[in-house]
Parts: structure tokens; C-alpha cells; sequence
């Protein structure tokens, strides 16, 4: 009687661990994060802007360098401007630092219209930007990355200049003649 009711048991039991990993199975597939914690459409600009970015990239402009690069268009044409906005301004004015952005924006934009020198006139307000993005760096993380290769592919280069003009220099062999 007992070999009977041990099978059975033995049975029942291992039917009910076999249904234990299939309840758990769907918390398993959702036990990643949520994605839906952020507004629709949002989690799509950042690989937009690392497409982009990584284009700025090979060209060795940070993305505020490139947008300091971009025409301002005024008038009439400002208000379709707002409408069809960049998809690098959408990006910036998704993430916490909209108001400092937008500082920083007209700041540019009059720079611009009053032919100054913008690096200089907009010192401050590129600081609080990029002080801003940091604090908000799980948004801003595409930009914040891109802009540090950025300047450490400028810091490369400007130390190559360094070595081929002290080699130019210094002995007036040129470069092919490095090791004579």
C-alpha cells in the first residue's frame, strides 16, 4: 500500500513543481523595467539623437557645436521653426532641463542676430546647461557620452599637432623622418 501512495504523492508533487516555473514564467519576461514610465515617442529620440551624434561625431563637432553651426531663421519663419523643431531641441526639451535650454537657446539666437561672439556671450548659460544635463543624466546620457568622446577625439588630435609640429621643428627633417 505504501509503493502505491508514494508514486502517487511523488506524482503529484513533481505536477505541481513542473506548474510553479510556468506561473512564474510571464514575471519572468516582465521583470525588466517598465518602459511605459516614460511619455510615448520619447523613448525613440535618444537613438535618434545617437544616430545623429554619431555623425557629429566623425565631423569632431560637440552637439552644441553643431547647433551653434546651424542658421537661425527669423520673421515669419520662426513660428514654423516651433512647429518643425530639430529632433536634437525636441530631445533637449523632453528631458528636466527645458527652461535652462531654452536660455540657452535665446542667448544663441541673439548672439547670432547681433553677430557676437557666442562662445563668449553664452558662457553661463552653456554652463547651466551642461550642469542641468548632468544632474539629469539618465535622460541627457546620449548627449553627456557624445560630447565626452567628442573632446577626448579633440584632445587626441590637438596632442598629435603637438608631436608633428615639435618633429617639424625641431630637427627640420619633416614628418616621414621621424626615427633618423
Amino acid at each position: 500500500m505504501s509503493s502505491s501512495s508514494s508514486p502517487q504523492t511523488h506524482q503529484s508533487k513533481s505536477a505541481e513543481q513542473h506548474k510553479i516555473p510556468e506561473s512564474r514564467t510571464p514575471i519572468r519576461e516582465t521583470s525588466d523595467p517598465p518602459t511605459d514610465t516614460k511619455p510615448a515617442g520619447v523613448q525613440e529620440k535618444p537613438a535618434e539623437v545617437e544616430t545623429v551624434l554619431a555623425g557629429d561625431l566623425e565631423e569632431s563637432k560637440s552637439p552644441v557645436q553643431e547647433t551653434l553651426s546651424e542658421p537661425v531663421k527669423e520673421g515669419a519663419e520662426g513660428e514654423e521653426e516651433e512647429e518643425g523643431e530639430c529632433g536634437f531641441c525636441l530631445f533637449m526639451k523632453g528631458g528636466g532641463c527645458i527652461e535652462t535650454f531654452i536660455d540657452w537657446e535665446k542667448c544663441v539666437e541673439d548672439g547670432e542676430k547681433n553677430k557676437e561672439d557666442i562662445v563668449e556671450k553664452c558662457f553661463q548659460a552653456t554652463a547651466a546647461l551642461k550642469m542641468c544635463m548632468e544632474a539629469h543624466s539618465d535622460y541627457y546620457a546620449p548627449l553627456l557620452q557624445a560630447e565626452k568622446a567628442a573632446e577626448e577625439k579633440a584632445a587626441k588630435h590637438l596632442e598629435e599637432e603637438k608631436e608633428r609640429s615639435n618633429n617639424q621643428g625641431g630637427g627640420g627633417e619633416g614628418l616621414g623622418n621621424k626615427e633618423k
